[in-house]
């Protein structure tokens, strides 16, 4: 992105440009000319200017200020270690922590900080198990030999060379512990990484696998680039491993599993991950930074192709875990992405898919919509069923004659002279429909490639997925829809607004399969079996938040919701129906109707699970919570 691009970015997201109401002269002189206008325009100069010079003459950039100032209101003080020291004896439950930390020719300065991350930790009931993988530095050697007076630190000096997978194991056979923790040599904990996995633990006796959320720290000591992750998302998963690097595991799950695998090395941490969520039942997300992932030369944490037979070995571990699961799957490397993969599902059969769009009147618009479909789609084994809904343009009955005589049963019409209430057209609509999918289209929509339908179906048809959403741009080609996050306005957003059509978004969301609590209707595909099971739409939602209530009752019954960047379509939005509270009487059934929503889903609103709690509701790109 150029200089120009960027600075209209930071303009985008200022809060007092945001607003989509026409602003006439005499409101922008008031704003212009107030004392709270003035303040803003300076503040927003100050950033333009701040962002001018840091790209030009160096310095931390925006978002690492965000977060440098996210740290100082959130990051444990003094105080709150010594708080946690004197809860310790308090916790019911005190596991036995194993940290297992492989070593061979490390940094030495590196390697004594992380040792120390280890010493100071708050909660003390662990133990250290290093094994070297027959290194030859002689300072490495001597200070071993120091840690090994510390009854806590278990060593072992491996002969041959094995490489990261037999080292692993190395340390491993050491292990006595309740749970096993792994972190590279290089990497720092915080004082109560320990600490938080233990009352975790207390909270949740039943967890087998615990994973929190990570920063990156610079050659110079400055923390950037946090990951603040989802609870458990099978699919964000197989797409990366968010899980990250220190992450704790029962003993019971590790022996079961036989620890590492030769040949899977530098994702062998990937690799026993896979393997041991299948053996899981409860996974635990800790929504706190515990760790810091070391930023330098040698590290994929700066230079991606340091380890890119790492990335390689990260397919090989993927494509197994298919076999394994006896999934007809198949995983590469997204391009450019090291570290980031995509899934390709075989389809099982080319079952019929229903294409349910309703319309009123504005033809133009409906004709780009179904012609795209017709003229583009590759996949034949579908149908339109197109729900009439108090149309009363005789150009758009026109068009409705020429596609019925063009394509036969292909084309379906369904006559709905009710008023509107898009949860019942979409419940008729689906009545009326023989595929064994649905899937859900606005007629304000373009289909843009031709696979669009296959793309869906290769999750839609998997057991254990419900809603299967789409990247949805605006005709602008930035985008509108990169999934929905509850609480965000309020209620629920879209993720991702604004960005470009090439953005991969914070930490590839744009680019990657991801779950998502939601996905909108605009484009939506689901089994109509699941469909029915969770009772369709809610009709007291005639307006709103429909199809995110819909995605909810999918999770709520055990599905898992995803979005899929690989299908991507235009969203001409609105141009139909309009603004849905337009009007005094819109605007009054708008609220009704989400104190309806909240009643239900309230639990969402306040905590999504596939959102994480230190992230910002009120912009929609992932950014820590922070007011700048």
């Amino acid at each position: 992105m150029g200089l120009i691009g960027k600075i209209r970015e930071v303009i985008g997201r200022q809060t007092f440009m945001q607003s989509q109401e026409k602003w006439s002269f005499h409101r922008f002189m008031v704003f212009f000319f107030s004392i709270d206008g003035f303040k803003k325009m300076v503040r927003f100069a100050g950033k333009v200017l701040r962002y001018v010079w840091r790209k030009y003459f160096g310095g931390p950039q925006t978002e690492d200020l965000v977060y440098a100032k996210w740290r100082k209101k959130n990051m444990p003080k003094k105080k709150d270690f010594e708080a946690y020291a004197a809860n310790v004896e308090e916790l019911k439950s005190q596991p036995l922590f194993s940290i297992i930390l492989p070593v061979y020719e490390p940094n030495i300065s590196y390697f004594k900080q992380a040792i120390d991350s280890v010493l100071t930790q708050v909660y003390t009931n662990w133990e250290l198990c290093i094994s070297d993988d027959c290194s030859s530095n002689d300072e490495l050697i001597s200070y071993l030999k120091e840690l090994e007076k510390n009854q806590k630190i278990k060593i072992h000096y491996r002969t041959t060379n094995g490489h990261i997978s037999a080292n692993s194991n190395s340390a491993l056979s050491m292990a006595t512990g309740d749970y096993v923790c792994f972190m590279d040599h290089d990497d720092l904990l915080t004082k109560d990484a320990i600490y938080q996995f233990a009352v975790s633990i207390n909270e949740e006796p039943l967890a087998d696998i615990l994973y929190s959320d990570e920063d990156k720290i610079t050659n110079k000591g400055r923390f950037v680039q946090p990951n603040f992750k989802p609870q458990w998302s099978p699919d964000t998963f197989l797409s990366r491993n968010y899980l990250g690097h220190f992450v704790g595991l029962k003993k019971s799950i590790i022996d079961q599993i036989d620890g590492f695998r030769l040949g899977f090395e530098g994702s062998q941490d990937y690799d026993l991950l896979l393997r041991a969520t299948e053996k899981a039942t409860c996974i635990k997300r800790i929504p706190k930074i515990l760790y810091h992932w070391r930023m330098h030369e040698q590290s994929t944490a700066m230079n991606e192709d340091a380890k890119h037979y790492a990335f390689l070995s990260g397919v090989k571990a993927l494509d197994e875990t298919f076999q394994r699961r006896g999934i007809d799957a198949k995983a590469t490397l997204q391009k450019g992405k090291p570290g980031f993969y995509r899934i390709q599902y075989a389809l099982k059969s080319e079952p019929k898919v229903s294409i349910i769009i309703p319309t009123y009147n504005n033809a133009a618009v409906l004709t780009t919509c179904i012609n795209s479909i017709f003229e583009r789609t590759l996949y034949k084994n579908f149908e339109i069923v197109l729900i009439n809904n108090n149309s009363t343009e005789e150009a758009l009955f026109e068009c409705i004659k020429k596609w019925q005589a063009a394509y036969g049963d292909q084309f379906r019409l369904l006559d709905c002279p009710y008023p509107f209430n898009y949860s019942r057209l979409m419940n008729d609509g689906v009545a009326k429909a023989s595929g064994e999918f649905i899937l859900l289209l606005n007629n304000d929509t373009e289909v843009l490639h031709a696979d669009w339908i296959e793309q869906m179906l290769h999750h839609a048809q998997r057991k254990d997925v419900g809603a299967v959403g789409v990247k949805l741009l605006y005709p602008n080609d930035t985008v509108q829809h990169g999934g929905v996050v509850m609480g965000i306005g309020g209620v629920a957003g879209h993720t991702f607004i604004g960005a470009g059509k090439d953005d991969p978004g914070q930490f590839y969301y744009l680019t990657s399969v991801t779950n998502y609590s939601a996905v909108t209707a605009a484009c939506l595909m689901v089994g109509k079996s699941k469909y029915e099971a969770v009772g369709g739409f809610d009709e007291q939602l005639a307006v709103e938040y429909n199809d995110v209530d819909f995605c909810l009752k999918l999770i709520a019954n055990g599905y898992f919701n995803l979005f899929n960047p690989d299908v991507v379509l235009y969203h001409y939005e609105s141009l139909t129906r309009g603004h849905p509270y337009a009007t005094k009487e819109s605007y009054k059934k708008h609220v009704a109707e989400v104190k309806y929503f909240k009643s239900k889903w309230q639990q969402y609103i306040d905590n999504d699970p596939f959102y994480n709690p230190n992230l910002s509701l009120t912009t929609t790109h992932f950014e820590p919570d922070v007011i700048l």
